[in-house]
């Protein structure tokens, strides 16, 4: 992956404009290249680079390879009034989640609470954009999701779950939502992969060698094992990922999914995505949750996760991003 010390400004527009044309060059249909260059600019925009435009490319080299298929078009079924059912048929997570999006929202308002279960896509990316959109309509969302083993469970030293990631959203009144995205494991795969590349060392209790040694070289983490943050109590929230994501979708169990980064299959993985209407059990949720974020952060000195996203994301509307320009180089190429 190309990295620079130079930087170019594009509108967010812009951004997106060069990676749908990108991703169509690589094979993606323009709504499968629509929804992941939303997702990936939208990243930037919060400022999370490592699942970014910088991770785009991986979208670009899976279209290509055939891990994602770009002309794939989801199934998706209502074997439920509150449940939405997709099979991606090896194609972008995004886009069976975007042909869904307004029938989750309705639903949610009609019923209370809707479900979105997804089997064989590709990874998500970055898992808190799925909550985020929900909140945005304000509703209450939890999403998790499951990928290629990477991370060893409860006791163990080999690879059993992904880094398997929950996010969880909810809107306040008069400004951006709470939204939390973390993994299970003590940091993102990518965040790994960047530091190899840098060649920076890891903080201890990151991950395993191949020998199932602590290790704090980042190149012998991505031949090994990643560790769960904080014990068997992080990997036992893998684990309900993994049921969740995957158990109740019939997606791939993280053991069984192919890589996300090399060969020509699909990991075939999941997405859980609840969405609840708050309103329904108290009209005034989103003024509540206004005070209540306050009080926290003003009185108690509470980190509110979130709340600097979502301000990154309303200054990058109106003033644009700044990208390394060989990130940019690099998704130029691909439209050559």
């Amino acid at each position: 992956m190309t990295s620079s010390t130079t930087s170019r400004h594009l509108s967010m527009n812009e951004a997106e404009a060069l990676c749908v044309r990108a991703a169509m060059a690589c094979g993606a249909s323009r709504e499968t290249a629509v929804a992941l260059a939303r997702s990936a600019v939208a990243a930037e925009a919060e400022g999370m680079p490592n699942v970014g435009l910088a991770h785009f490319i991986d979208y670009l080299e899976a279209l290509k390879a055939g891990r994602i298929k770009g002309d794939a078009a989801p199934d998706i079924s209502r074997p439920a009034p509150a449940v939405i059912l997709s099979d991606a048929k090896g194609g972008a997570a995004h886009t069976g989640f975007d042909r869904a999006f307004g029938d989750i929202v309705e639903t949610a308002r009609q019923f209370g609470l809707s479900l979105f279960s997804q089997r064989g896509a590709y990874t998500c990316g970055s898992l808190g954009y799925f909550a985020f959109r929900l909140a945005d309509e304000g509703l209450v969302a939890f999403a998790a999701t499951n990928g290629p083993a990477l991370l060893a469970g409860s006791g163990g030293r080999s690879r059993v779950f992904c880094t398997n990631p929950m996010a969880f959203a909810a809107p306040q009144a008069g400004g951006p939502p709470l939204l939390i995205d973390q993994a299970s494991s003590a940091t993102a795969f990518v965040s790994i992969r960047k530091a190899a590349a840098e060649g920076r060392p890891l903080p201890e209790g990151w991950a395993l060698d191949a020998e199932g040694n602590p290790t704090t070289d980042a190149k012998a983490a991505l031949d090994g094992v990643l560790v769960a943050f904080g014990g068997e109590r992080g990997a036992n929230i893998a684990l309900m990922v993994e049921v969740l994501a995957a158990g109740l979708s019939g997606a791939n169990w993280s053991l069984d999914a192919p890589p996300f980064n090399k060969g020509g299959e699909s990991p075939a993985t999941g997405l859980f995505v609840l969405a609840i209407a708050p309103t329904l059990f108290a009209p005034d949720f989103a003024e509540r949750m206004r005070v209540q974020l306050e009080r926290l952060a003003v009185d108690h000195s509470v980190h509110i996760p979130g709340l600097g996203k979502g301000d990154a994301r309303s200054r990058a509307r109106k003033e644009g991003i700044r990208v390394a320009g060989g990130i940019l180089a690099e998704i130029e190429s691909f439209s050559r």
